[in-house]
């Protein structure tokens, strides 16, 4: 059996990157749920070598890992597509909308998918 080379320690930077791309983050999304900007993120994402400890607890709950895997000390966690993860956390944005805001965004989206069934018939049709 091939032996698997161990990976080289990644800066803390790069971890960061890695996992917020992971949970479905863009910079600016990140910087908005931290309380901070995305000048800060891209910061933090670069070569430096000194987390925000302030930051650092905050960040780990945002990204669903622990500190110790945001510092490096633990690997990881494994896991499937998170896609849809943006798309969730619009949905739980949606859920504090009033009631009226609601039916508002229900139309548009009702729209948005009569127009693409629509398209498809034509595209069939023709």
């Amino acid at each position: 059996m091939p032996k698997t080379k161990p990976r080289a320690p990644q800066s803390f930077g790069a971890r960061l990157t890695e996992l917020r791309k992971a949970a479905g983050y863009t910079q600016v999304e990140l910087a908005a749920e931290l309380g901070t900007t995305q000048r800060m993120i891209a910061y933090y994402e670069g070569q430096t070598e000194n987390p925000p400890s302030k930051l650092l607890p905050e960040m780990a709950r945002v990204l669903g890992v622990s500190t110790d895997t945001l510092l490096g000390v633990n690997p990881p966690p494994k896991r499937g597509k998170t896609a849809n993860s943006r798309f969730q956390r619009r949905l739980q944005q949606l859920e504090k909308l009033s009631v009226n805001e609601k039916r508002q965004v229900l139309q548009l989206i009702d729209a948005f998918i009569e127009r693409a069934r629509l398209k498809e018939k034509m595209e069939a049709v023709g």
